[in-house]
């Protein structure tokens, strides 16, 4: 007996428009995961997560009729919902994180030299997690501000392509890669402080004893 091929995403939408409860449930079983972790990179918090995630999967059930294929995937779509419900959240509770832009140059400058006139920019930060804890990488990146934090968190965290990117914040796709480029640049920085620091406090350390 032949099996019948999964649905996609758009075909998913389309049904839950007519109101078939079965495919909401399997559009939201695929995507759960995915948008509960985003919001969670997002806010640095279980509880937001788990909200954002309730939120966006009953703004699916209200307004799917809105979706318009010609504007992006579903999975745009979705993350772009998820990304205004973190957006409204954040804003109301206050917790986004700071990053003073004005004084960027300094950490710029740290991240582009490694010290033996080689560029570090060219290494993408994500990569550098396998020689950080899960922690201070997430405090790297809930320290970027919103709009360079969601470019990392799309493309580098849930490996969105930059189409997808773009269709889910509304914005071209030029710059959706030159705020990634940025992020990642500020990134770089921060994480490079923090293994200095680490370092410096391991060699403190070894001197005191």
């Amino acid at each position: 007996m032949l099996r019948e091929p999964e649905q996609t995403d758009d075909q998913l939408l389309r049904r839950i428009i007519a109101g078939e409860e079965a495919s909401f449930v399997c559009f939201y079983r695929r995507w759960q995961t995915r948008i509960y972790r985003f919001a969670l990179h997002m806010s640095g918090s279980a509880s937001v997560a788990e909200d954002v995630t309730q939120e966006s999967f009953m703004s699916v059930i209200r307004d799917a009729s809105r979706f318009d294929p010609a504007l992006g995937t579903a999975s745009a779509y979705l993350f772009g919902i998820a990304r205004n419900q973190v957006l409204r959240r954040l804003e109301k509770d206050r917790m986004l994180v700071p990053f003073p832009e004005p004084n960027e140059a300094p950490l710029e400058s740290r991240a582009k030299s490694n010290g033996n006139g080689h560029h570090a920019t060219s290494v993408q930060p994500i990569d550098l997690a396998r020689k950080q804890t899960i922690e201070h990488v997430r405090e790297a990146v809930l320290s970027l501000p919103s709009h360079y934090r969601e470019v990392v968190v799309l493309c580098d965290l849930q490996e969105m392509s930059y189409d997808e990117a773009a269709a889910a914040l509304n914005c071209a796709i030029g710059t959706v890669r030159s705020r990634l480029h940025r992020a990642r640049t500020l990134l770089a920085a921060k994480l490079f402080d923090l293994r200095q620091t680490q370092t410096n406090s391991a060699a403190r350390s070894r001197g005191s004893n």
